[in-house]
C-alpha cells in the first residue's frame, strides 16, 4: 500500500510532499493523552455507530491485520472468510494526524503514563498540575490496556490505547494516539500479539479494503468497494 500526504515542516515554514509509503508523522507536537476531565453535558457512551461489531469486509491484507481509518473513526481487525471486527475510536485533533505502516512493537496491561515535560508545563499555566508519573488504574488516560507502535524497531510515540473518557469514541481528540473503550481495547489486545502490522490512513478506504457493513446491512452500506 502506498500513502501520500502533505506536511507542514515548521521549522521552516514550508510543505514537503512525502515519499509514497512514508510513515508521516504531525510536526506540531510529540503525542500524548490528554489528562482527565469530567464532561457533565456529555454522553457516557459513543455514538451507536462506533459500537464494535462485526462486517463484511473485501481486503487484500492478511488475517490478523489491524486498519485503522482515521476518517471514519474505524480500526478494523482483519479475521479473513470476508469478515472483520469493526472498532469505534478517537484519533489526533487538527495538527497531530498521522499515516502509514507500523507494527506492534510491545503491550500493557494497565500501563503507567509518564505526561510529557511540555504537557505537564502547558498545564501549569492552566492550574492544572500533573504527576510526573501515574501508575495504571482506572483513572489513567491510558486505560486498560496499550500497544506501542513501531517502525523499524524504534518507538514511534504512537499508541493503540484505552481511554477513562468514552465519550471521545468517533471525535478527533487525541494528540495523535488511537484511543478505544476499555471493553474494546481488552478484547483487542487478546487478539493481536507483538509483531501485529498495523495500517494508518488518513484518506479513506480507497484501495486498501471495503467496510461492507454488517451481515444485515451490507447490501445498502454505502462504503467503497474494494478495488475501485
Amino acid at each position: 500500500m502506498k500513502l501520500t500526504q502533505s506536511v507542514a515542516v515548521l521549522a521552516i515554514g514550508v510543505t514537503l510532499a512525502a515519499p509514497a509509503g512514508a510513515f508521516v508523522r504531525s510536526p506540531h507536537a510529540v503525542p500524548e493523552p490528554q489528562p482527565y476531565q469530567a464532561r457533565a453535558s456529555q454522553p457516557n457512551m459513543p455514538a451507536p455507530q462506533f459500537q464494535r461489531a462485526q462486517v463484511a469486509f473485501q481486503t487484500s491484507e492478511r488475517p490478523g491485520t489491524i486498519i485503522v481509518d482515521t476518517s471514519s473513526k474505524y480500526l478494523y481487525f482483519v479475521e479473513g472468510n470476508g469478515m472483520a471486527t469493526r472498532y469505534g475510536v478517537g484519533v489526533g485533533k487538527d495538527g497531530f494526524g498521522w499515516s502509514g505502516t507500523v507494527s506492534i512493537g510491545r503491550k500493557a496491561e494497565w500501563p503507567g503514563w509518564t505526561p510529557p515535560a511540555a504537557m505537564r508545563e502547558r498545564e501549569r499555566a492552566k492550574g492544572n498540575i500533573l504527576p510526573a508519573y501515574m501508575e495504571g488504574g482506572p483513572n489513567n488516560p491510558l486505560g486498560a490496556r496499550a500497544m506501542y507502535l513501531y517502525r523499524g524497531g524504534q518507538d514511534t510515540i504512537y499508541r493503540i490505547h484505552g481511554t477513562n473518557q468514552p465519550w471521545t469514541i468517533g471525535q478527533n481528540m487525541s494528540s495523535g494516539c488511537i484511543r478505544m473503550m476499555n471493553e474494546d481495547v481488552t478484547d483487542l489486545y487478546a487478539r493481536a500479539g507483538v509483531g501485529t502490522k498495523v495500517i494508518v490512513t488518513a484518506t479513506g478506504a480507497g484501495n486498501l479494503y471495503s467496510d461492507l457493513g454488517t451481515p444485515q446491512t451490507s447490501s445498502n452500506t454505502g462504503f467503497g468497494f474494494f478495488g475501485g
